[in-house]
């Protein structure tokens, strides 16, 4: 989904647009999902990468610029419990209990106008 918003600094605020994000790569070399007795699913994930390329514009009160970016994220770690309890008709269902995120690395590369 496209991002659009805005964020205070100093002297005004800068209004902001990120639209277009296409993921070009993601990799994921070390991944387990286990089962925990009487709560549901862990899945681990380690040292993942993911890019992605969108286009951006910001504009303040003093200036304007648009462009498209590359952004590359590395070393990621993700580990995440989903429960799966039974609903009322006997069907499982699944939900996420907890979840913790951590990335090494974040390479944005801009282009623009300016």
């Amino acid at each position: 989904p496209d991002l659009s918003g805005y964020e205070k600094f100093g002297l005004g605020k800068v209004k902001y647009n990120i639209s277009g994000i296409h993921i070009t790569a993601a990799e994921f070399p070390s991944a387990s999902i286990s089962l925990i007795p009487g709560t549901g699913i862990k899945l681990v994930i380690g040292n993942a990468s993911l890019s992605f390329d969108m286009n951006w514009n910001i504009k303040t009160w003093m200036f304007k610029d648009s462009g498209r970016s590359t952004v590359y994220i590395s070393k990621v770690f993700v580990t995440a419990v989903f429960s799966t309890p039974l609903d009322n008709t006997g069907h499982t269902s699944i939900s996420l209990s907890s979840c913790r995120t951590t990335s090494g690395d974040i390479d944005i590369k801009l282009n623009g106008k300016s």
